[in-house]
């Protein structure tokens, strides 16, 4: 990700001393024995992948809340003084770090006593720009892309372990409905195990295993089904390809038999139908998942997944 571009001008820093300023009266409320909201657990969600969780696991017993609304591109969202102020008053809050700067500062700041934080529920990997491949001159490129990959909700098995453990966060923030958040946790894994089942067998068969991408974000899905993703950009959606990248994704395309350039609906697509006219390719959409739209091809999670699965067959030519 381009970090100059994911965190805000010195207005954050502003904004965040004014949150401070509404927190510190606030500390004692991460109690579910002072839950808001008609009785239920405040659960503040950074962005889509958290708030599915949370309202999967919690059902009626939770109120939840996201920092990132329908349509905002997670990466680039900046916080207002008035959500700041809101999360110390959280019973739970529910974030992945290193997805968004700005919120991670300022959950550093909020000292709510039930703050998850996904990324630790589950085994990080370094994904580069491409998963698996050993084109010449790669090696370089890869390094400078290469960091810990955050995008673990892109691979069911590793969301399912997430799930898991925010069940335990919820069953300890509030005792009381334990059992509730045992049994939907239970549901959300068994349904996450069908998922991963329904992309095993329709992506075990396929012309090629290569697909390309705008954002570089679905290297946990690649490795999970013995893909290989080559990303026109790095983990940053909106960062700008070297020309020699293009041109070394024209050689892949040839090479390995790729018939779609995927883009997504949180950010352009104009480098991707660019690349894919100039060599002669379909354009279609893979969606990270980081938000749900009136352009997604669903309603939620696992409907956009299997719009996903959908497209990947598609482009991969799947038997």
């Amino acid at each position: 990700m381009n970090v100059r571009r994911l965190i805000p001008s010195t207005a954050l820093a502003g904004a965040v001393a004014l949150g401070v300023v509404s927190l510190s009266a606030c500390s004692g409320t991460s109690d579910a024995a002072d839950k808001g909201s008609g009785g239920k657990l405040d659960v503040v969600a950074s962005f889509y992948p958290m708030q599915y969780l949370a309202e999967q696991i919690g059902g009626g017993h939770v109120a939840v809340n996201t920092l990132t609304k329908p349509g905002v591109e997670p990466h680039d969202l900046e916080l207002k003084p008035k959500q700041i102020g809101e999360l110390g008053e959280a019973d739970v809050i529910l974030y992945l770090k290193g997805i968004q700067p700005a919120v991670d500062d300022a959950i550093a700041q909020a000292g709510v006593q039930n703050t998850v934080d996904a990324a630790t529920l589950t085994k990080l990997e370094e994904h580069g720009t491409e998963v698996g491949h050993d084109h010449e001159g790669e090696e370089a490129h890869h390094e400078d892309e290469a960091g810990a990959d955050p995008h673990i909700w892109l691979d069911p098995v590793k969301y399912a372990e997430v799930a898991k453990g925010v069940g335990s966060a919820l069953e300890k923030a509030d005792p009381a409905h334990a059992a509730d958040y045992e049994k939907n946790t239970d549901a959300l894994v068994k349904k996450l195990g069908d998922l991963n089942t329904e992309f095993e067998t329709g992506l075990k068969n396929t012309a090629t295993k290569t697909f390309i991408t705008t954002h570089s974000a679905f290297g946990y899905l690649a490795e999970r089904y013995g893909l290989e993703q080559e990303g026109i950009a790095g983990m940053d959606p909106e960062s700008d390809p070297s020309p020699a990248r293009i041109k070394e994704l024209q050689e892949i395309a040839a090479k390995d038999k790729v018939s779609t350039v995927f883009f997504e609906t949180l950010a352009s697509d104009k480098t991707a139908k660019t690349l894919a006219q100039d060599t002669g390719l379909r354009t279609d959409v893979l969606d990270p998942l980081e938000g749900i739209t009136d352009k997604s091809k669903g309603d939620d999670y696992v409907e956009v997944m299997q719009s996903n699965l959908a497209a990947l067959k598609n482009a991969l030519g799947a038997k």
